[in-house]
């Protein structure tokens, strides 16, 4: 792989870790997950306006991965609420292969490769050893984190298949992002009953940064898959679990023992061997 494309992975994976430290440290992460949400709408919706529809045949997966999205945003706020960063953001990325290989496993019968079965034990093994032990995670938080993970992989997996019945590719990640920005709001005033937004808060500008980095990080990583190979830029981008725990220690002054970087690293080492197709 050449510099440029090692950087952008490894730029991906701090963004990621870094807007997931901004949602942390939020004093009420919901609204400061529902402000994220505005940086990703105000980017669909000029990209929709100028590409075609999606085909009719994607239709119900845009909406699908949409809702999928504001799922996996409330479980992720609420494994937040008890856990700290170094602990969910570790069990929420490493589950995700953990939940695809096992999935495409029960579905279609097919057997692991050595290396994912080697994966699936390593990711296991990591998120087993935050989860016990003196500076354990909550438990609240642990299945918070998994279900999150788990709604990462349907929105995934729902994406896999509606791209291949959509007629633009772009448009349909547009379509998504917009629906998900419209929903995120409703389901923040369903929930709470009024959004209120001070534009010179400092809460207003941290969440709205954090979602730009979210934005930016995707874009990083989309842009380092069309210049290089998939398998190895996956891998390196998993790496944002060792920086998660990185920022936690350094920015939200969370304990970083010796256990739980080397959990984070098991569990990194996992989802590489999960991720990596060669």
């Amino acid at each position: 792989m050449s510099p440029v494309v090692i950087a952008l992975a490894l730029g991906a994976a701090v963004l990621h870790a870094s807007w997931n430290a901004a949602l942390r440290t939020g004093a009420d992460r919901l609204w400061s997950i529902t402000v994220m949400s505005f940086a990703t709408t105000a980017v669909a919706i000029p990209v929709a306006a100028i590409l075609p529809l999606p085909a009719p045949a994607s239709w119900p997966y845009v909406l699908l991965s949409s809702c999928l999205q504001i799922a996996y945003s409330l479980f992720l706020v609420q494994a937040y609420r008890r856990g700290e960063l170094g602990q969910v953001y570790p069990i929420v990325r490493g589950s995700v292969p953990l939940l695809v290989t096992l999935g495409a496993f029960l579905l279609t019968g097919r057997h692991p490769a050595t290396l994912s079965l080697a994966g699936v034990a390593l990711v296991a093994g990591g998120i087993l050893s935050l989860s016990l032990g003196n500076q354990r995670a909550h438990t609240e938080s642990i299945v918070m984190a998994l279900v999150t993970g788990l709604m990462i992989a349907g929105y995934t997996t729902t994406d896999a298949l509606g791209v291949r019945h959509t007629g633009n590719a772009q448009a349909y990640v547009a379509w998504i992002f917009l629906l998900y920005g419209v929903l995120m709001p409703i389901t923040f005033v369903a929930l709470r009953g009024k959004l209120t937004l001070n534009l010179r808060a400092p809460e207003t500008l941290r969440a709205l940064a954090g979602g730009v980095a979210s934005l930016v990080a995707y874009g990083a990583v989309v842009s380092a898959f069309a210049l290089g190979p998939v398998g190895p830029i996956a891998a390196l981008r998993e790496t944002s679990i060792v920086f998660a725990a990185l920022i936690g220690r350094v920015f939200l002054g969370e304990t970083l023992t010796v256990r739980r970087i080397t959990a984070c690293v098991i569990v990194t080492l996992g989802a590489l061997c999960l991720g990596y197709q060669p």
